[in-house]
This record gives C-alpha cells, sequence and structure tokens, in this order.
C-alpha cells in the first residue's frame, strides 16, 4: 500500500526574549526568517509565520539569522531544528531517530543577538576529524585540543568538519560534553566515519547522526558570512568503495532555494567532509558530475570558501576550468588538517597523549578561521599544544663533515604552504636565499618510520603513519665549505594572511678523519 503524503508543515518563528523557549503571549514573530525541510526553503511573514510542502522523515529546522542567536540544548549543542519522524526510523544499532509525535505545527523561538555592535569580524574554531575510537581517544580530544582553549579563546563559533567519531557512535555524548566545555555554538558536518552502516540505503545512513546533530544538510548565517552544511558521503551498502562524495537530488534543491536568497557579494562558506577536488590524481572520490552542478549554483557568487577534512593531511586547493570552476577568481578549497591528526596513533608524550603527526608531516591541531565584515578572510593552523605556535617544521642532519659534497639539505615543512609560498633561509646570518618546493615526504616523518621499523617492542599503541608525499614541503642544501663548528639556520615563509613567519635550527660541521 502506498504511503499518504507528509502533512504541510506550518508554524511561526518567534523572539523568544526569555529564553524560556516557549512562546509567551507579548512575544512577537519574526518576518525575513528562513526555515527549511531540507529540500524547500520558505520564509517568515510579518507574523512570523511559514509554510513548507510535507516531507517524510523530514527535519524541519529554521535558518539561524545573522540578527540572532539560537538556544542551547541540554547537551550543549545549538537547537534549531525539529525531527518529524511519526512513525521513527528504520532498528539500527546506534538507535536512529525514535517516533515523535505526529504534529504539522513546529514553532522556532530565537533568542535576542549576543554579539557587540564593535564586533566587525567573526573568529571561529575549525576542527577536522576528531574520530575517537574508544573513551581513550575521547580523553586525548579533550586534553590535546579542548582544554588548552577553555577560557582562553576568543571564537564565537565553532566547526567539526566531519568523523565526530570512528564508527562508533555511543561516543557522541562524551564527545559533545567535551567539546561545549568551549562555549559556543558548534556545527557538526557529517563523515564517512559518522554512518549507520547497518542502514540499507543511502538516506537512512545518517538517521543515529541525525538523531544527535540534526539535519545532515543546512545553513547558518552570521553577519560576515552565510554557512552552509553538506553531507556529501553518499553511502553505497554491498559496493566496493562502500561511500563515494557526492551530493543527493534534495539537497541541489535546498542549494538551488538558499543560495537564491543571498546577495552575490555576500561570504559563502561550505563545509563539507570529502574533498572536492581529488586528493589522488585521477582517482574519482567525489562524483565530478556533482561537482560540475554545485560549481555551477555558486558561479556567480563572488565570495566563496569551501572547507573540507577527511584525508587527514592538509593542504589548499585552487579550482580552476581543470576541475569545473569557471568562476572570476580561482575557487580556494581549504583541506583543513584532523585534530586526531593520525587517528591518535604514535609514540606517547609526558602527558601520555600520542604524537600523532599525520603523514604529511603536519602535526595534529586545528584552524582558525577569521572572517571580517566585508566577507574577507584570514586562516591559520595551530599545532595542539605547541609551545611558540610553531607553523613551520624543521629537519636538518646535526653533522656533517666539513669539506663534504654539499648533498644534504634543510627541510622545512611550512604547514599553511601553497605552491606559490616563498621560502628562503640563510646560514649564520648571511644573504636569504630561496628555497625549492619538492614534492616527496617528510624526512622527519620518515624517521619516525624508520625508528618504528627498528624497535624490538611497540612504541605506541599505533605506529606512525607511514610518511606520504607533503604538498608543503620545502628544501635548502646545507653548506659544509664553512668553518668547524655550529651553524644557524634561519628559514622564514611569507604567508598570505599571517605575513612573515619564521623558524630555526643548527647542524655542526665537523672535520672527518681518514
Amino acid at each position: 500500500m502506498a504511503s499518504s503524503p507528509a502533512a504541510e508543515v506550518t508554524g511561526t518563528i518567534y523572539l523568544d526574549a526569555n529564553g524560556n523557549g516557549r512562546r509567551d503571549p507579548r512575544e512577537r514573530g519574526l518576518a525575513g526568517v528562513k526555515v527549511s525541510n531540507g529540500r524547500d526553503v520558505a520564509v517568515s511573514d510579518a507574523r512570523g509565520a511559514y509554510r513548507l510542502p510535507g516531507r517524510e522523515r523530514a527535519t524541519v529546522f529554521v535558518i539561524k539569522p545573522a540578527t540572532h542567536a539560537a538556544p542551547t540544548g541540554a547537551d550543549g549543542l545549538p537547537r534549531f531544528w525539529q525531527h518529524l519522524f511519526p512513525q521513527g526510523s528504520p532498528s539500527l544499532r546506534y538507535g536512529g531517530i525514535a517516533a515523535t509525535a505526529a504534529t504539522a505545527q513546529v514553532d522556532f523561538g530565537l533568542l535576542p543577538a549576543t554579539r557587540r555592535v564593535a564586533d566587525a569580524s567573526l573568529k571561529m574554531l575549525v576542527f577536522g576529524d576528531p574520530q575517537p575510537k574508544t573513551p581513550t581517544d575521547v580523553d586525548y580530544y579533550a586534553r590535546d585540543i579542548v582544554q588548552p582553549l577553555v577560557g582562553r579563546h576568543d571564537a564565537r563559533l565553532g566547526l567539526s568538519v566531519g568523523d565526530i567519531a570512528n564508527d562508533d557512535l555511543s561516543l557522541y555524548p562524551a564527545m559533545n560534553q567535551v567539546t561545549a566545555r568551549l562555549g559556543v555554538p558548534w556545527l557538526h558536518v557529517a563523515g564517512n566515519h559518522d554512518l549507520d552502516f547497518d542502514a540499507s540505503a543511502d538516506e537512512a545512513s545518517l538517521l543515529s547522526f541525525r538523531n544527535v546533530y540534526g539535519p545532515d544538510t543546512y545553513a547558518w548565517e552570521e553577519p560576515q558570512a552565510s554557512f552552509i552544511v553538506l553531507d556529501d558521503v553518499v553511502y553505497r551498502p554491498g559496493q566496493k568503495p562502500a561511500y563515494i562524495g557526492g551530493l543527493r537530488e534534495d539537497q541541489f534543491d535546498f542549494l538551488r532555494g538558499y543560495l537564491a536568497t543571498l546577495p552575490k557579494d555576500r561570504r559563502v562558506v561550505i563545509a563539507a567532509h570529502i574533498p572536492f577536488f581529488d586528493p589522488v590524481p585521477g582517482v574519482e572520490t567525489f562524483r565530478r558530475a556533482d561537482r560540475a552542478r554545485l560549481f555551477d549554483l555558486l558561479r556567480d557568487h563572488r565570495q566563496v570558501l569551501l572547507i573540507s577534512a577527511h584525508t587527514h593531511n592538509q593542504r589548499h586547493y585552487r579550482h580552476g576550468a581543470d576541475t569545473g570552476w569557471h568562476g572570476a577568481q580561482p575557487l580556494h578549497e581549504y583541506n583543513v588538517g584532523a585534530t586526531c591528526g593520525a587517528f591518535w596513533s604514535g609514540v606517547k608524550d609526558a602527558q601520555g597523549i600520542p604524537d600523532t603527526t599525520m603523514s604529511d608531516g603536519t602535526p595534529n591541531g586545528y584552524a582558525w578561521l577569521t572572517i571580517h565584515a566585508d566577507g574577507q578572510y584570514a586562516l591559520r593552523y595551530q599545532v595542539a599544544r605547541a609551545a611558540g605556535d610553531p607553523v613551520i617544521g624543521l629537519h636538518a642532519p646535526k653533522v656533517l663533515r666539513q669539506g663534504a659534497y654539499p648533498a644534504y639539505g634543510v627541510y622545512a615543512n611550512v604547514y599553511m604552504g601553497e605552491a606559490d609560498t616563498r621560502v628562503e633561509y640563510r646560514i649564520d646570518g648571511g644573504e636569504w636565499k630561496a628555497m625549492r618546493r619538492v614534492l616527496q615526504p617528510d624526512p622527519g616523518l620518515l624517521a619516525e618510520n624508520i625508528a618504528d621499523d627498528a624497535a624490538d617492542a611497540l612504541r605506541g599503541y599505533d605506529r606512525s603513519p607511514e610518511a606520504d608525499i607533503s604538498t608543503h614541503l620545502w628544501r635548502g642544501t646545507l653548506p659544509t665549505d664553512l668553518e668547524v663548528g655550529e651553524h644557524r639556520v634561519e628559514v622564514r615563509a611569507f604567508d598570505r594572511w599571517q605575513g612573515e613567519q619564521a623558524a630555526s635550527t643548527s647542524y655542526r660541521l665537523q672535520r672527518a678523519r681518514e
């Protein structure tokens, strides 16, 4: 028997002036606020009323406007959504979504904005792949990433770009409890390790995620930018690989409807887990036809930033005609490094936290994204718990023979480097010389690999990852025709947002006996 069509959804958007979670008689409706069922977009009228077409198993959500704040639930997450699942969801290992009241009336209360008029810029934290496997990993996340920030940061928004857990979705409450200590609204992207792997089809594969975090695709507005969060993991049970990057038809409908409400010069930030570029050239990890459709929708928007994760590496990618982008300027995608680094692997330090350097030599950490009033932005990567906020990792031999053929070099891993980044070095305060960008593994991580190979016992719970080609590594040859003794090596890189960045090391020249 065919199911009856879902009832039209109606409701009111109102100002919850006293923050009690219900509409009191004197609380007014809010006009011009956008609401969606994940496919259609409606706008509230002068009384705050809206109407949306019915959808089966829908999650209805308000698109938080720049002028107001969203309430916070008991779990510390922003509450801007409501499930409409009168029959509940299919039975799933991690619960799915329980049956909800049979109602087609959904009201949303918004709070007065807390932002000061003088706050011209939005500063936010961006976490890639927290990805705990166990409660032990949740503890690493708490002590390595979150606790050092508690009470010491000035972010006003946070974003986790997928893989909130590593297949064990029962860890969500513990992760939320930790992240909530940061005290700011936090947005969550769904990743491939957030799936219900016992779901029979893609449309049911994020029900347990949605039960906790709400819609898998939605928008959120701040004065400086509109954020669009996309589930771009297409689950393919029974196939290999079991998932691929891509978008559903209802997501394209939502994007089309929502983007039409935005001025073409407004900053748009799109956050998705799987990158839109191919990390391995020629291997399609995001469906190219879907990318072409997405880029076509974005083409006339003059300020777009893409944020992705998934690779457990860090890089910048500038989309052009070769990837189907035909905008006036290259389209910037920032593939952020993982907070868990290399899956919480490697040798533990004195605090019992694994080294967990990623396979491209980037230490684990997180990013800061600052968006200014005109939509211009700046990015900065912060290494977890590192003294002095290092942005360049250096590797050089400790000693060389005086007079030896100059075949050995200093390597600079510029964590936020791009192909056009200017990187220079000098010896003992001499003339600055250009370093050469090289596409090869980070030698520091290679040394860890060798140490793991040579060890008679495990050096950590999991060994460091096998070093892979880094896209942000530079080399400079070390001279051997200097005096015997210690020589200082200085490296500087010119970051497009942070300006000149510096690091230093040394090597020693020694006479050798024949």
